[in-house]
């Protein structure tokens, strides 16, 4: 059986990833803060024959996190696949931005990678095989005007996946990052209709990605051999 855990997965690219990789002898657990919403995307891949398990919580909290690893560990016995999905958004002058929008971006974006990898390394070490993926974006890699936090944040998830991956490439364990460009998603709901025409027409393929699409591509990173590892892979349609 294989394993997943896959975070912020209520709605959007993770919610896609989820239902990408669901499938007879497929066990997910899947967490996100919106209880209503991951609950009906466990029950929908319950139906189709995946074994999927919902946790409510915040991914920024460690014990939470910590509670759900252990768990699925005590139900599946391992993991195969970690998917660092969770993350939120913040638009505006860098000026504007408080300690608290500060704190709570960095808490999300960062820290709970933190919290997943460090629960749940030692059993993929233990059993010498796994593979993180880390979802990034094209602004950690040149930055964003009035997207500074957030910039700051997946440029912080690009080292860090570089790093863990130097650290466990012994361990046959792969970690890599996707640097997604402009997925349409509900993170991207707030743009207007001539802003979202607008940003279409700077992007060389013409239109934004579907979440099925990220989905798609994650799945193909998720089935690379193990030395495919420390990568930052764009998709972005050729946009930056």
């Amino acid at each position: 059986m294989k394993v997943a855990i896959i975070t912020g997965a209520s709605r959007g690219i993770g919610r896609a990833i989820a239902y990408a990789m669901a499938g007879k002898d497929v066990y997910i657990a899947i967490c996100g803060r919106n209880e209503e919403a991951i609950r009906l995307v466990s029950q929908s891949l319950n139906k189709d024959g995946c074994v999927c398990h919902a946790f409510v919580g915040n991914v920024a909290d460690y014990e939470f996190v910590s509670d759900m690893v252990q768990t699925v560990l005590s139900e599946a016995g391992h993991i195969d696949y970690l998917i660092n999905n969770a993350g939120i958004s913040e638009v505006g002058l860098f000026t504007d931005t408080t300690p608290e929008q500060w704190k709570t971006l960095m808490d999300i974006n960062v820290s709970s990678i933190y919290n997943t990898c460090h629960c749940v390394v030692p059993s993929m070490v233990s059993s010498k095989s796994g593979r993180i993926l880390n979802i990034s974006s094209v602004w950690g890699l040149v930055g964003a005007s009035c997207e500074v936090a957030y910039s700051a944040s997946k440029g912080a998830v690009n080292s860090f996946t570089k790093a863990l991956a130097k650290e466990l490439a012994p361990s046959n364990i792969a970690v890599n990052a996707i640097a997604f460009g402009a997925i349409d998603t509900e993170m991207n709901a707030h743009l207007t209709k001539e802003d979202r025409a607008l940003l279409e027409d700077e992007i060389p393929y013409g239109k934004m990605a579907t979440p099925k699409e990220a989905a798609t591509f994650a799945k193909q990173i998720l089935s690379m051999p193990s030395y495919f590892t420390g990568e930052i892979v764009k998709f972005d349609g050729a946009w930056i």
